[in-house]
């Protein structure tokens, strides 16, 4: 159980706060814990830890931002519950006194500071007029595009933060775009080879089982054409020109 003091410590110290719920954190996920940036991307390879990292920033901002609202959104009502019940473990490996039990649902939880976590799927005509302290987006590749578009101003009056989290799903799409664009972004990028909880044993055996670009795609964090695209990003961007003459005169 959190004491006071200890209880001031992990305020201060996001670091301290995820190793007090037991976390073994790798470099990358202690960067991005200790990061003061409020626009953060997490492209990363799948059971790289990304969304038990993510988990721990939305619980800690919980707890110690009072009144403070943490809206996760994700493809998925099973997502949502994942994600949420990363953060629940947590909870419990900590002994929170200030979360109460009872106010503790399969996708949220209100917290005694007057703080709310919620975890919801992906729904662009429910996600309108909320205010959030911090909004992520799970599994960002695989979301709609006028979802996100929708939850953005849900940080206009709050100036809180925007974490995307994902592993790629083709040259398309917000997290595509973000990815590569030159927006204000402090973007991390984790492969397979960087998690030391995956072998090179496993990934020499999916490397053979997998076609190239799933493996690309799934470990290495590579942006691969997805298989129903008719055409290939480069065809498409060859295909526009910035010297093309009218037609016709004005």
């Amino acid at each position: 159980m959190v004491g006071l003091k200890d209880d001031l410590r992990l305020a201060l110290d996001r670091v301290a706060f995820a190793k007090a719920a037991g976390l073994d954190l790798d470099r990358w996920q202690q960067q991005v814990l200790k990061s003061a940036s409020k626009r953060i991307l997490l492209n990363c390879s799948r059971q790289s830890g990304k969304t038990t990292t993510v988990a721990a920033l939305v619980l800690h901002r919980a707890l110690y931002l009072p009144r403070s609202f943490c809206l996760v959104f994700s493809p998925s009502l099973d997502q949502s519950v994942e994600f949420f019940k990363r953060v629940a473990n947590l909870c419990h490996a900590l002994g929170l006194e200030n979360v109460d039990p009872e106010a503790m649902r399969k996708t949220g939880m209100d917290l005694k500071n007057g703080s709310r976590i919620e975890a919801r799927p992906g729904n662009e005509k429910t996600s309108r007029g909320r205010t959030a302290d911090l909004l992520v987006v799970d599994e960002a590749a695989r979301i709609n595009d006028d979802l996100y578009h929708g939850i953005r101003p849900s940080l206009a009056v709050t100036g809180g933060s925007l974490v995307m989290l994902s592993t790629p799903y083709g040259r398309r799409g917000v997290f595509w775009e973000e990815w590569s664009g030159p927006g204000d972004w402090e973007r991390y990028e984790v492969t397979a080879e960087d998690c030391p909880r995956i072998s090179a044993e496993f990934l020499a055996e999916e490397e053979r089982r997998l076609p190239a670009r799933v493996f690309r795609r799934e470990y290495m964090c590579s942006f691969e054409e997805t298989e129903d695209a008719v055409f290939t990003s480069e065809i498409l961007e060859a295909a526009f020109v910035d010297d093309l003459q009218p037609l016709w005169d004005d």
